[in-house]
């Protein structure tokens, strides 16, 4: 009967140099086996460096070992081969092309496991096993396997490269911070690292937000255009019933709306598609982007770390504007009534009217009226609060982040990019689209009430960064005894009775900005109409000492 073959432990029977199975196996005096053609090799390489050891656990010999055959393992390797017990190959083991080779193997190498960054040299998991029972090697870093660690070697002192200079932004050696580099701003290679670590963190927190944001952008724009399909879908319906009524003399003209509703739709449903494809691969572009970071993130290597990181793209600012809001069956309301017009002044909608009833058709984004009462604005009323990022280091923030007070002395805020450093000012957290209410209950003699694109200036000069003065900013400035407002520093004045609350109404899709002096009743102090470009924040700017405004929770 064939003798079935039982699974082989390779390991357990392979050379540690060769990695193959054992060939005429010696065991040397500290109990490791290896081929006797390969530890004998290895023996005569080391002969004119340094006394015989073994190449697992470093055990010297003198003097050197007599090799003899340990006939035990010669007899059990015999066995195998009579009984098929063969290991498979592992060709998977050996280093290719596109690996790191363990640099201790002899003949064929293996790959390696890890890279000793003390050691400068790379190990397969044999020869490894020192850096983990002995002592001394035990300190050592361990890495991934890295092909450059001989760019971690100054050239020019022949040693590791573990300091890092921030004047000529390079890795340098010891040697060289008290040589060609004395008198710069030096630190260690880690010290350095952890600030660009934290650096890149931060730039890919930004990105991940921007991912969640993109992917917010492309669920309304899914919404949006099944709304325009719907609206369109029941505009269609209704005026098909009306123009039925009609028979042979409004024929020819329901095939026209018909055909106009839904040249109009396409054109809609296109623009929206064209606006989710850009956000997709903005996010997409983000992704590899963050992708390329945590790779690097995750780099061990300091010097790797440091010499890749400039190579990083910059996070450039997104140039998509997103306006979006969804009116369900409301694109193309207008158009059924034009149509019942027509069922009652068939001559005239035939002839003088028909341009009307196309224009309407075309135009199915006309905005909604401003409202009249106080009530009616409070339907769009949004909770505002101030984002600490922005907040100026004079100014502190209180009532849940919905007051500003301007202090006498700085405060404790950390450093961020978005922070205002020469004007007094805040923004908001909350972009604004759509419509929306709020209002500002002051306690100063001069507060500026504004709204700003996100990318205001907020380290710039007089004109970049105040509100009001700039292309990217409109203000109304509240002073104890009049108002003025301004714009891309085209100042008007404005008359209307003063309050300590200002009310703000925005329509972003209309180009509506207006303000209102609020007390028992609402006074309009000054309307904007034109075109906005991106999403707005609200924002204050406020003048002396212990002045105050806060965002008023409405209900």
């Amino acid at each position: 009967m064939a003798q079935k073959a039982v699974p082989l432990d390779k390991e357990t029977f392979s050379c540690p140099i060769c990695l193959d199975l054992l060939k005429h196996p010696v065991t040397i005096p500290c109990g490791h086996s290896y081929c006797m053609i390969c530890i004998k090799t290895h023996w005569d390489e080391e002969k004119e460096r340094k006394l015989p050891s073994c190449p697992q656990c470093r055990e010297t010999f003198t003097p050197r070992p007599v090799l003899v055959k340990s006939t035990m393992l010669a007899d059990l390797m015999e066995n195998m081969k009579k009984t098929g017990l063969q290991a498979a190959p592992a060709d998977h083991c050996y280093a290719g092309p596109e690996n790191v080779a363990c640099d201790f193997c002899s003949g064929r190498k293996r790959k390696a496991v890890k890279s000793c960054l003390f050691c400068l040299a790379s190990y397969c998991e044999n020869h490894l096993q020192p850096h983990h029972d002995v002592a001394p090697f035990k300190k050592h870093k361990l890495v991934d396997p890295s092909k450059n660690l001989q760019d971690n070697i100054c050239p020019r002192h022949d040693e590791v490269m573990k300091m890092f200079c921030r004047t000529d932004q390079k890795c340098i050696c010891y040697l060289c911070s008290v040589d060609e580099h004395k008198g710069h701003d030096t630190v260690s290679a880690a010290a350095e690292r952890t600030e660009r670590q934290r650096e890149m963190d931060v730039s890919r927190q930004q990105v991940q937000q921007e991912i969640q944001d993109r992917k917010k952008d492309v669920k309304l724009l899914q919404q949006e255009v099944e709304a325009i399909n719907q609206s369109a879908d029941k505009t269609v319906e209704d005026s098909e019933e009306i123009f039925t009524e009609l028979i042979s003399l409004l024929q020819k003209r329901s095939s026209d709306v018909k055909q106009q509703i839904r040249s109009q739709q396409e054109t809609e449903v296109r623009r929206v598609r064209e606006l989710e494809e850009k956000l997709q691969q903005e996010i997409t572009d983000l992704k590899r982007r963050d992708a390329e970071m945590k790779q690097l993130s995750e780099t061990e290597d300091n010097n790797q770390f440091l010499h890749n990181y400039p190579s990083l793209s910059p996070l450039s600012e997104s140039t998509h504007s997103s306006s979006i809001s969804i009116r369900p069956l409301r694109y193309f309301q207008d158009v059924a009534a034009a149509v019942s017009e027509v069922r009652g002044r068939l001559q005239d909608i035939l002839t003088d009217t028909w341009t009307n009833l196309s224009l309407t058709i075309t135009d199915v984004s006309l905005p909604e009226p401003e409202p009249k009462s106080r009530a009616g604005f409070l339907k769009y009323s949004c909770e505002i609060t101030l984002d600490p990022c922005t907040v100026h280091t004079r100014l502190l923030l209180s009532e849940e982040n919905r007051k500003v007070t301007v202090m006498d002395q700085d405060q404790s805020y950390s450093s961020h990019p978005d922070r205002f450093t020469k004007r007094p000012q805040v923004l908001s957290r909350e972009s604004l689209t759509g419509r929306h209410y709020w209002e500002v209950e002051k306690k100063a003699d001069a507060v500026f009430v504004a709204v700003s694109y996100k990318n205001i200036s907020r380290s710039g000069g007089w004109k970049e960064s105040r509100f009001g003065l700039n292309e990217k900013s409109w203000s109304l400035h509240c002073y104890s005894d009049s108002y003025e407002f301004c714009h891309n520093s085209i100042r008007t004045s404005v008359s209307g009775p003063l309050s300590s609350r200002i009310g703000v109404y925005l329509d972003h899709r209309a180009g509506v900005l207006s303000f209102y002096s609020v007390s028992e009743t609402m006074t309009l102090l000054h309307r904007v109409q034109t075109t906005f470009t991106q999403p707005l924040y609200t924002g204050v700017w406020i003048y002396g000492p212990g002045h105050s405004a806060e965002f008023c929770k409405l209900k």
